[in-house]
């Protein structure tokens, strides 16, 4: 009798995963089809104007999504502004200054508010904007579901120690994703967005006057844009070859000795990443298909779902009330 009524409940549970009525809370890539049908092409409007006015914003906005999902899950902390009372992530170490897009996510959130207000999350808005920045510039698209809330709190110790540095050496970068449930290899694509956006002279000074591993050329051009006590805020390209375009490049360069940060070239240093990188620098599609859901993968880290956190009206703040 009890192996009946087990098998009975287990019948009842494959039927509701099957037919789409999950029995908790999950994200869905129709999560907006009817309550804000115009939500994607809303955002990708927003995204696809920034970044023709700006390529960088691209990268920017990408960054975003990941400094969100590496912080307690995505569920825009990292948009919450600092009141009186409350200290946000903005101010982190890998945050502060460093950080943008946020008047990109304001505009959509603004947009997304006239059309179908209260419905679409700012957790979501990250989501989609990051992946329509990448096929804006010139990347592969890939489904994201959705459905995620917004926290109402956030933690600038989290954001403090678990983005991972541009410092890192490959054990570090390794194990920094493993806490996150990544593989090495989805570390390996997830350092691809790196063929987009810049990065500033103070973070990576360092490895262009103490290391050796650096195309000497290379290295020269970057010591003319970057002072040994001077310049902290110049920047360079992360992706010296294409740096406004969505590409293999960053591999390539990692093979050449052209990494712009010591973490970057860390993948590329006769250590267990190397052939992924050959691999990624020789197959572009392999590439962005890997990215694709590897990007999934990251945009599922502990979401808010249900009736979890909030739909928050503006981006910045939680809601009053």
């Amino acid at each position: 009798m009890a192996f009946s009524t087990f098998f009975r409940l287990f019948f009842i549970t494959m039927l509701l995963i099957q037919y789409g009525c999950p029995v908790t809370s999950q994200l869905s890539v129709n999560f907006y089809s009817s309550s804000c049908p115009q939500a994607l092409s809303t955002i990708k409007s927003a995204v696809t104007s920034a970044v023709s006015k700006e390529k960088r914003m691209g990268a920017s906005l990408l960054r975003l999504h990941f400094h969100d999902c590496f912080v307690n899950g995505c569920d825009a902390s990292v948009l919450l502004d600092d009141t009186s009372n409350f200290t946000g992530e903005k101010t982190a170490g890998p945050n502060a200054n460093s950080l943008r897009g946020f008047d990109v996510v304001d505009t959509i959130k603004s947009n997304l508010e006239t059309v179908c207000p209260g419905v679409v999350s700012c957790a979501d808005i990250l989501a989609v904007a990051a992946r329509d920045s990448v096929v804006q510039l010139g990347g592969k698209t890939w489904t994201v579901p959705l459905g995620r809330r917004d926290s109402t709190t956030a933690s600038l110790s989290a954001a403090n120690s678990n983005i991972p540095s541009s410092l890192l050496n490959l054990t570090g970068l390794i194990s920094a994703f493993s806490n996150k449930g990544f593989t090495t290899k989805e570390m390996v694509v997830l350092s691809g967005s790196h063929t987009i956006g810049m990065a500033k002279c103070s973070i990576f000074r360092s490895r262009i006057y103490n290391e050796t591993n650096i195309n000497t050329a290379f290295g020269t051009s970057l010591k003319n844009k970057c002072p040994s006590a001077s310049g902290d805020n110049s920047l360079s390209p992360l992706d010296t070859t294409s740096s406004t375009v969505f590409d293999s490049a960053y591999y390539t360069n990692l093979i050449n000795s052209k990494g712009l940060l010591h973490s970057d070239q860390q993948l590329f240093s006769g250590g267990s990443t190397d052939s992924q990188v050959k691999a990624y620098s020789a197959n572009s599609a392999t590439f962005f298909t890997d990215f694709g859901k590897a990007m999934v993968k990251m945009g599922n880290l502990s979401p808010l779902t249900g009736t979890s956190g909030q739909i928050r009206t503006n981006c910045r703040s939680v809601n009053s009330g």
